[in-house]
């Protein structure tokens, strides 16, 4: 029996997930309007190990969202997946944030997730069907014309909506029910962890993509 503990915190949302051999198995989240997800990631830890009866020590391995995304969330749930993995002695999964959110969503058309990068900027990705890369990650500015070779397709994540007046006039749809989930990283962990793709605990940081700017003193 493969266990697999979840942690997505790229976002506003605190999601944290438990899986069995490939299938997920709890799913504890929420969605907060700011991104201290600490108190919440330890409850939801001891919410998913309880569902299913099981320790932390009968935990196999953790995956956590890489980024691109918060940069508070980021570091705080990476933090807690680095510390859970060393205290265990097992390994540690990364996924990155936007591959994760594309593999909640099922459609003929291309893909393109997006996460809020803050004014008119967006973290996004885009997919085929299927689950192809079809454009690297990066923040850009969006205008009309962004992405126009890949339409039609599907966008979606928390940088959706702020693109939906924008993006009127394209052929593409929005889907507002995607939200950043750790049900979204299960079947990307448990192929990874069979391959032992696993990540240096000691020296592993998350992917920020833009240099965090906190505020000027006055």
């Amino acid at each position: 029996m493969i266990y697999l503990l979840h942690i997505e915190t790229s976002t506003k949302v605190c999601s944290v997930a438990l899986s069995r051999n490939g299938e997920l198995c709890a799913i504890e989240e929420l969605e907060e309007q700011g991104y201290s997800h600490g108190e919440n990631l330890t409850i939801f830890i001891e919410r998913v190990l309880k569902d299913e009866g099981i320790s932390k020590q009968e935990l196999n391995g953790i995956s956590v969202a890489s980024g691109p995304g918060s940069y508070t969330g980021l570091r705080i749930g990476v933090a807690t997946a680095k510390g859970l993995c060393y205290s265990l002695k097992i390994p540690l999964i990364a996924i990155d944030s936007l591959t994760a959110l594309a593999e909640q969503v099922e459609t003929s058309q291309n893909k393109c997730a997006v996460i809020d990068a803050r004014r008119m900027e967006v973290y996004n990705c885009i997919f085929d069907s299927e689950g192809n890369k079809l454009k690297e990650i990066s923040a850009d500015i969006i205008d009309e014309d962004s992405y126009k070779e890949f339409e039609p397709f599907v966008f979606f994540g928390d940088g959706a909506d702020k693109l939906s007046d924008i993006w009127a006039n394209k052929n593409c749809i929005i889907n507002k029910e995607v939200k950043s989930s750790a049900a979204g990283q299960v079947k990307i962990a448990y192929q990874k962890f069979q391959s032992e793709a696993f990540e240096d605990v000691a020296y592993f940081e998350p992917f920020y993509l833009k240099d965090f700017i906190a505020g000027k003193k006055k």
